[in-house]
């Protein structure tokens, strides 16, 4: 098809001219015949055109996204942004909400009593030019294409295509002003990339899109079968995330955190070299800097910095759960798909769009896969202000975890990266 074809499709579909039922049936076309790279990047093209475009040209500098494909436990926004920001690159981030298994970067936010991210565009530039640094809602006008397609793709089975899941992630990334682009795509038991080859797929078009497109993109495929870190739930993982910037966080997050952020720093031109940017970024959370700029954030967004300095008062729940192991042996397999549905259990997470979010809620993991446990021993720590919210959330951990006799291989956290 070309560009003028997929235009008049896509705007077609926008003003009513062309009802739901002929795009459902090219959705279908489009998810079993696939797209090549010209027709990925006209979709794209004309999606990230159908609505408001954040202008970004007023910001020094080139100006660089972060973009996770979802997963459970990953709150790696909450550091990166801060980081990267204190490194002197500015971060003008959109971001959205949880759904399902998988959190949300505002909701975590939105832990810290009075943190505002509805804002104008212009509020959001000028926040940057301030602080280096923003984190805002997506405005409601910001590819309507996108949202109206999606909605028509979820009921009509055609969520799982390659060319659309790119399309519809490189549509929004480059319509909120990105000069380039990283992407943690996350592959395993939860995400909605199961394997590395599905991965390397929509990694090419991606790049391939944002090439055609004048932008600079790379790719990081990195493990998602257990989740990142130990927390699970929005203040928990603000908590973890505040004690990875002071410089005591997880290993696997810690790691992936420096690995993103250096490559920001890469394509932003701040640093020449992985092993540079990587360097920089340790030395700003061993100097405090990565920290106060955090600080600097939630104070510019109205939220109360009383509670980053005091993690005590955070949004706590009233009831604690001690989940224990029912086997012995070693932990194989810890499934980030059933962590995530049972935090969503204990009130941390939406069935729906309109589910409230209980932010105090969710699972803080004290063991994971590779470690050797006894019958009886602490596995987990669930919080909630329902007790019987336990015993659903109990259902999903059962699942979750797998033993083995033997200690088994651990998968690596970072599988490739791709430029």
């Amino acid at each position: 098809m070309s560009a003028e074809d997929i235009q008049s499709i896509i705007n077609g579909y926008l003003t009513g001219e062309i009802p739901d039922y002929q795009i459902s049936a090219w959705l279908m076309a489009v998810f079993f015949q696939g797209m090549n790279d010209d027709e990925t990047a006209a979709l794209t093209d004309v999606m990230m055109r159908s609505g408001d475009m954040i202008d970004l040209s007023s910001i020094d500098g080139i100006k660089v996204d972060k973009h996770s494909t979802g997963g459970v436990g990953d709150k790696t926004t909450l550091i990166l942004a801060p980081l990267v920001a204190a490194a002197g690159v500015p971060v003008a981030k959109m971001s959205g909400r949880g759904l399902g298994h998988t959190g949300g970067t505002l909701d975590k936010f939105e832990s810290i009593p009075g943190f505002q991210v509805d804002m104008t565009a212009g509020q959001f530039v000028d926040k940057v030019k301030q602080h280096g640094i923003a984190i805002c809602s997506q405005n409601n006008k910001l590819v309507p294409a996108d949202k109206k397609l999606y909605a028509l793709r979820d009921v009509t089975g055609t969520v799982d295509n390659i060319s659309l899941i790119a399309s519809s992630v490189m549509s929004k990334k480059l319509a909120c002003g990105a000069d380039a682009i990283v992407i943690d795509l996350k592959v395993g038991d939860g995400a909605f990339i199961k394997t590395i080859s599905d991965a390397e797929k929509l990694a090419n078009i991606m790049i391939n899109t944002a090439k055609k497109m004048n932008r600079k993109l790379i790719a990081v495929i990195t493990g998602m079968e257990e989740p990142l870190g130990f927390a699970v739930g929005n203040a928990l993982e603000v908590k973890e995330a505040i004690d990875t910037l002071r410089g005591h966080g997880p290993e696997d997050l810690t790691t992936l955190c420096l690995e993103l952020g250096s490559y920001m720093l890469t394509l932003a031109g701040r640093t020449h070299s992985h092993k540079e940017g990587i360097d920089l970024l340790k030395s700003l959370i061993l100097n405090g800097k990565a920290f106060e700029k955090f600080i600097e954030l939630v104070a510019s967004q109205e939220g109360d910095i009383n509670v980053v300095k005091d993690m005590n008062l955070l949004p706590k729940a009233t009831l604690t759960y001690e989940y224990k192991s029912k086997s012995a042996g070693y932990i194989s397999h810890l499934s980030a798909m059933d962590i995530g549905l049972a935090s969503v259990k204990l009130g941390a997470g939406r069935e729906t769009k309109e589910s409230p979010i209980d932010h105090s809620a969710g699972i803080v993991l004290s063991k994971k896969v590779g470690t050797k446990v006894a019958v009886g021993e602490t596995l987990a720590v669930l919080h909630a202000n329902d007790e019987t919210f336990f015993a659903k959330a109990e259902v999903y951990m059962d699942m979750a975890y797998t033993f083995s006799e033997t200690k088994p291989i651990k998968q690596p956290l970072i599988f490739k990266t791709i430029r």
